[in-house]
């Protein structure tokens, strides 16, 4: 189930980011950019578990809120980004 939120919201950000007003002043790439690379890491994750005969998703409750806390965490990077970042070096 943590594939699937994180994919989501990946792809909403990922939408938000090429609807935006150009100039990129949120640094919505960043957080997308954060979001797509958790996507990557519960797919590769999902292959993983494909291999010792386990299923490719997992849809427990823990798996659930494990999934909502990789977003808030990627929402939680994304504002320390913001903040620390000043002199706009990130992208």
């Amino acid at each position: 189930m943590c594939l699937i939120i994180t994919l989501f919201v990946a792809v909403f950000t990922t939408i938000v980011w090429y609807l935006q007003l150009p100039g990129n002043r949120y640094k919505i790439s960043t957080l997308a950019f954060m979001y797509w690379g958790a996507a990557l890491m519960w797919i590769v994750d999902g292959f993983f578990c494909m291999t010792k005969a386990e299923p490719f998703l997992d849809f427990s409750i823990n798996d659930t809120l494990l999934g909502f806390t990789v977003v808030i965490g990627g929402l939680i990077g994304w504002v320390i980004v913001l903040i620390k970042d000043k002199k706009n070096i990130v992208v």
